[in-house]
């Protein structure tokens, strides 16, 4: 897997020594991480006691040669329409901020890193095989 984006919960997993994420993370050139993925990690540190350590760490994961920060634009939400509007007509609803999270493992061609198995609803997505 040349390209992959990490999902919360295997960034959660990463922080925690698991070794299936540290591999694939060491094998990756590149490593995207959504925006949506960074905003649920911040109300996720908001609930903890260690904060501003998780910050820290965050931070210093973010400014690694191999990781790229994803943006919204106007691609991303077309592709969260279509993935969105697919879902509801298979009545297969999907938490929203994963839908973004799905947009824009579509966008980049990466493999998702994931530990949820309900992204399998997703047309086209590629998933880690954990």
């Amino acid at each position: 897997m040349k390209k992959i984006l990490i999902d919360t919960n295997a960034y959660s997993r990463f922080l925690s020594g698991d070794d299936k994420i540290l591999n694939v993370l060491s094998k990756a050139e590149v490593v995207y991480m959504s925006v949506f993925v960074l905003g649920e990690l911040y109300a996720g540190f908001k609930g903890g006691i260690r904060e501003q350590e998780n910050k820290s760490l965050l931070k210093r994961f973010l400014r690694k040669p191999t990781v790229s920060l994803l943006d919204a634009n106007d691609e991303t939400a077309q592709l969260f329409g279509m993935i969105k509007d697919t879902l509801k007509r298979a009545g297969r609803p999907l938490p929203i901020n994963d839908i973004w999270i799905a947009s824009h493992s579509l966008q980049t061609d990466s493999v998702l890193v994931t530990y949820d198995s309900h992204f399998k609803k997703i047309p086209g997505i590629r998933l880690w095989d954990w």
